[in-house]
């Protein structure tokens, strides 16, 4: 795969790729020329004499000094003192995403750098290069820390023409890319965790009227209807669209609700990556050129808000998936609610069988709730730079918070189906529906039915990757 850089159409897929599959990357000629032009523009108002922040003028606290003539090294002096980075180094593929993602604002033409730097960005990412960045340090009022590790993996010992040190950093494109590789991932689970459900509410012999089109019709949600058709089509054949086979008129609302409680997680997703797809394309930087106006503008183009509190509504969503699919495993597990027998062993003697999971599914469920809490408006006021710079979006920390409650919910997710496999198992009842027979076999491969007298393999980890592997997407 190769991926084509315009500034104006990257997707999620392309970083997916380049970050981690080493997809190979270049400009196309109308991007090289946005650059050029970009360049000669910013030329052309600092011959001016305008007085422009970040081009004739220091940073932060030195706005008002003024850089002698071409004079770059205050420029890259910046970059030394930004480099505040602390804390374990950020992933890999985070890194490569966040090149890709500065790489494309580039080529939007929005920035000030040459297409020799652009051109010597994607080299290293061509050559597979993996820069040690800090993961901890931006607010993300632009990924200043990050981004001069970056900077200065790639572009040490290379001049600098005036401005070009801050249009390396001044972006938010590490917390963009974070988010994107975490939602990446959450796609996966939410397929997967609609066929735990499904496979669920078989094990639990759980009535399918909350699956009826009439539901649909009734709240007119697309996303609901496209959540219900899809647990429909899951469970398309199953035993429980027979008469009779539902054991309750009403079910515990973590079964009944299972369409609205799917559909809530999945609308966050999609409206999150709806902004994530606007800040893939977009400039990020301050200050931004224009080629076509002849003009330099400072703004806050790194204000990326609407990307963090999408990201926050995901973590939420997902949150409420996550506890409902943690009730649903201790629901299952217990003679009270499933009517089968506790631990779900076949023949029900004192053996504890897979009890002890519900203990797990809650710990993972409170987990998951604690990484939920919003974090885009948490930084009210700062003083830094004379109180100029007196807001942050925490991107970083929103976009890593739902990587790592993604990871989490990928263990509790292999427990619910590792539960409602069992739960078929002892029930005995069939035919399953088509999508969750296959998603038992698959289970069944790696995991064998738990039979008494046998001190049972709880470890959920195989199943855990299937997750991670997207056996379970909707296709």
């Amino acid at each position: 795969m190769r991926v084509i850089l315009t500034g104006k159409d990257l997707t999620l897929a392309e970083v997916v790729a380049v970050a981690r599959s080493s997809a190979q990357v270049e400009f196309t000629a109308g991007a090289v020329e946005a650059m050029t032009a970009a360049r000669a523009c910013a030329d052309a108002v600092r011959e001016s004499g305008a007085s422009v922040y970040g081009l004739t003028t220091g940073l932060g606290v030195h706005k008002t000094v003024r850089l002698a003539g071409d004079d770059a090294s205050f420029d890259w002096r910046q970059i030394g003192e930004s480099r505040a980075g602390q804390g374990r180094p950020a992933p890999p593929d985070v890194v490569r995403a966040a090149m890709l993602v500065l790489a494309n604002q580039m080529a939007g033409g929005s920035t000030c750098v040459r297409p020799m730097l652009a051109e010597k960005l994607l080299a290293a990412l061509n050559g597979d290069e993996r820069p040690c960045v800090h993961s901890l340090g931006s607010l993300g009022a632009a990924d200043l820390a990050p981004m001069a590790d970056i900077a200065h993996h790639v572009f040490s010992g290379v001049d600098l023409e005036p401005g070009e040190g801050l249009a390396l950093i001044s972006t938010s494109a590490f917390g963009t890319a974070s988010a994107a590789l975490a939602m990446a991932d959450a796609v996966r689970l939410l397929d997967a965790s609609d066929v735990a459900a499904a496979l669920a509410l078989e094990g639990f012999a759980a009535n399918l009227s909350p699956l009826h089109p009439a539901v649909e019709e009734a709240r007119p949600d697309p996303v609901l209807a496209r959540t219900l058709a899809r647990l429909r089509e899951l469970l398309d054949g199953s035993y429980l669209w027979q008469e009779g086979a539902a054991r309750n008129l009403q079910d515990p609302l973590t079964f009944r609700g299972v369409g609205p409680i799917q559909a809530a997680a999945r609308g966050a997703f999609e409206h999150a990556l709806a902004v994530l797809a606007g800040e893939l394309n977009c400039a990020q930087g301050n200050p931004l050129v224009s080629a076509d106006l002849q003009c330099v503008v400072s703004a806050a183009a790194y204000e990326v808000v609407a990307l963090a509190a999408s990201v926050d509504y995901m973590r939420v969503a997902l949150a409420s998936a996550l506890t409902s699919a943690s009730e649903r495993c201790v629901k299952l597990l217990d003679a009270l609610w499933s009517g089968l027998p506790t631990g779900l062993l076949a023949d029900g003697g004192p053996d504890l069988g897979l009890s002890v999971l519900a203990i797990t599914a809650q710990a993972l469920a409170a987990e998951a709730g604690t990484l939920a809490q919003p974090v885009s408006f948490m930084v009210a006021s700062t003083s830094g730079a004379e109180g100029i710079e007196d807001r942050a979006t925490l991107l970083p920390l929103s976009a890593r918070r739902l990587a790592e409650q993604v990871e989490v919910a990928e263990v509790l997710i292999g427990v619910e189906l590792l539960i409602a496999a069992q739960a078929v198992d002892v029930r005995g009842r069939l035919p399953l529906g088509r999508g969750t027979a296959r998603a038992h076999r698959r289970i069944r491969q790696l995991v064998a039915t738990f039979e008494a007298g046998a001190a049972p393999q709880l470890n959920a980890e195989p199943v855990r990757q299937l997750v991670r592997a997207g056996v379970f997407d909707a296709r």
